[in-house]
């Protein structure tokens, strides 16, 4: 299944409370539950002013609906060609 990488432009994030983290994986959840096995969140990157999340899924329209229905933004959703590690250089 494909991998996407989406970037969430959310000012402040990187000083939400860990109780305001976990309403939002809580609600992340929910919608995908709701959604069906065809979409899965992997993980997720806080930063200073935003959040970087790894989804599988089928396509970017589905990445996008999971955020309309979350309320979530999804300002770029780039879908990953290649994944690379240390041990692409042996």
């Amino acid at each position: 299944m494909p991998k996407y990488v989406i970037e969430r432009e959310i000012p402040g994030a990187g000083n939400l409370t860990p109780d305001e983290l976990k309403g939002i994986s809580q609600t992340s959840c929910d919608v995908l539950r709701a959604m069906g096995p065809e979409i899965q969140w992997v993980e997720s990157y806080v930063t200073t002013d935003k959040i970087y999340c790894v989804y599988n899924a089928p396509d970017e329209a589905l990445i996008r609906e999971h955020a309309k229905q979350g309320g979530f933004p999804a300002n770029v959703v780039s879908k990953v060609s290649a994944i690379i590690d240390p041990t692409t250089a042996e």
